[in-house]
């Protein structure tokens, strides 16, 4: 234990960059958003200012929106208006990740923000409801010390390409597969 902790201090005195970083959270497990607002609270605990665009999902009903709406440290924007499954309109789903995408921009965009989170955005790249360079551009061109969260599965190899920091959730089992509906408090 002395030679592991020997390592791992050394670790983080070579670790002297400050600056902020894009996190990927995908893959096909359970987990993504949910690490994301863990994210959210984190640094709403630390005195940041959060930014949250939720891309595809339409729901206005979870938990996290209703506890975070009542944190005045987040700004917290359902953009979509549900799984494209659900929509059936692609070009009624595209103009809707089109406007949340200049909510999304406004945020990057914005110093006062520590920390965006871009729930789901993945989907509106690879459906080609966003123009991927240009949401790439918009991401590089944040301020310097803001953090991003990108969720959502099959995050673009540019897209992971550019990030610090890239989480895969891995399925392993999955309890609506077995017939159970998504319970409160879990997965709302």
């Amino acid at each position: 234990m002395a030679r592991k902790k020997a390592l791992i201090d050394a670790a983080i005195d070579r670790a002297d960059q400050e600056k902020g970083l894009l996190l990927v959270l995908t893959g096909n497990g359970k987990g993504k958003s949910s690490s994301a607002f863990g994210m959210a609270a984190r640094a709403v605990g630390h005195g940041m200012k959060v930014g949250v665009a939720q891309f595809i999902k339409g729901r206005t009903d979870t938990g996290e929106e209703a506890f975070f709406r009542r944190c005045p440290e987040i700004e917290w924007h359902v953009l979509g208006e549900g799984f494209t499954w659900d929509t059936q309109d692609r070009e009624r789903d595209i103009a809707k990740a089109r406007e949340g995408w200049e909510v999304a921009r406004r945020m990057l965009s914005d110093a006062s923000f520590n920390l965006v989170i871009l729930d789901e955005l993945t989907y509106t790249m690879n459906y080609g409801y966003l123009d991927s360079d240009r949401v790439m551009a918009d991401i590089a061109a944040r301020p310097h010390g803001q953090h991003v969260v990108v969720t959502g599965r099959a995050a673009s190899d540019a897209l992971i390409a550019a990030a610090d920091t890239v989480t895969e959730m891995a399925d392993v089992k999955h309890a609506w597969r077995a017939g159970i509906k998504a319970q409160p408090g879990i997965d709302l």
